[in-house]
């Protein structure tokens, strides 16, 4: 197995991370909290619905949000100082952790519960079955990542031969697809539906639905940074879990209103259709405190892709007490 904490620390000196708000900037400012996310995607809806509605600005912050391409990139950001929260995939938090790094981030907060990327195939396939997957090439994510690790573990489940394409850059990888490369991609909304509707591929399948919950997108930071700033963390848990209830308790087209600004280019239609999509594979967890038996279950996904020197203890990496807090305060 490759040290993933050296693979972090390399990335961490030459990485260069892509603003996604034009309000994001190189100054610390201590009203501001920066998220480094892993993608931009629909299937973080709660965190830009938080920002729309203003919960953020209620708890006394801002967020300034970058786009890191990759769970590696987002971690390297955490390490290096470049964003004081991660949201990824927890995995890279686990690698740091096995690795023995000293202030080693630390995961306060899950929002996915399940694996959020839609199959697209080349062809229609009205009929489509996971058997056809059986010798093809499929383009599902960067080795060691929670989302081709994910794939991996339906395919050896469903005792299918293929093969994961782990060339191309996370970001990269639909254009990767639209160029040629692989039988099948994964992608997340609204790419995927913007990718069918212009003609180009079609969804077949959801990911999520059949991988089933595992923790797999969460908010992490430096264990310094989170006893060092605990209203921050508590504030940023909350703000998110009020906009999980605001979106279980509206239709899609009202949510949909709120965060279209966050796509730009995208048609409120698609993000309407995205919400939908993501509501109809239960996609967010209401309670933001990831639960051991979840995190048990990713350890076997990883261990099963041959990914995990040792297994870290769940009380190790993963703090609850605030998020569950905050569930109690909102959902009494």
């Amino acid at each position: 197995m490759k040290n993933k904490l050296i693979y972090f620390i390399a990335a961490a000196i030459c990485a260069i991370v892509v603003p996604f708000s034009a309000a994001a900037c190189n100054t610390k400012d201590e009203n501001v909290i920066r998220i480094n996310e892993v993608t931009h995607s629909v299937f973080y809806a709660p965190m830009y619905l938080a920002d729309a509605l203003g919960y953020f600005e209620d708890e006394g912050f801002k967020i300034e949000l970058t786009n890191g391409g990759g769970a590696d990139a987002t971690m390297a950001a955490v390490l290096s100082g470049g964003a004081d929260v991660g949201f990824c995939g927890p995995e890279a938090a686990l690698y740091v952790a096995v690795g023995g790094s000293k202030d080693a981030p630390k995961v306060f907060g899950q929002l996915t519960k399940r694996d959020g990327s839609f199959l697209v195939s080349r062809d229609e396939e009205p009929d489509f079955s996971w058997n056809n997957l059986q010798g093809k090439s499929i383009l599902a994510g960067r080795e060691g990542g929670v989302p081709a690790m994910t794939f991996e573990y339906v395919l050896k489940t469903d005792g299918i031969t293929a093969t994961l394409n782990y060339d191309v850059a996370f970001n990269m990888m639909t254009a990767a697809f639209e160029n040629g490369i692989s039988d099948y991609c994964t992608m997340f909304e609204p790419t995927a539906s913007d990718f069918e509707a212009a003609g180009k591929g079609h969804i077949v399948a959801s990911v999520g639905q059949k991988s089933g919950e595992i923790p797999y997108t969460c908010f992490m930071a430096k264990e310094s940074y989170i006893k060092n700033n605990p209203k921050k963390i508590e504030g940023l848990l909350r703000a998110i879990t009020k906009a999980v209830k605001f979106i279980d308790e509206n239709d899609v087209e009202t949510v949909a209103g709120y965060i279209t600004k966050y796509f730009r280019g995208t048609p409120q239609s698609s993000v309407e259709k995205s919400l939908q999509s993501y509501k109809g594979i239960d996609a967010w967890v209401k309670n933001m405190a990831m639960k051991e038996s979840a995190y048990e279950r990713l350890l076997t996904v990883i261990e099963s892709a041959g990914e995990l020197e040792q297994r870290i203890p769940f009380s190790s990496l993963v703090l609850t007490e605030t998020a569950d807090k905050v569930y109690e305060e909102i959902y009494a």
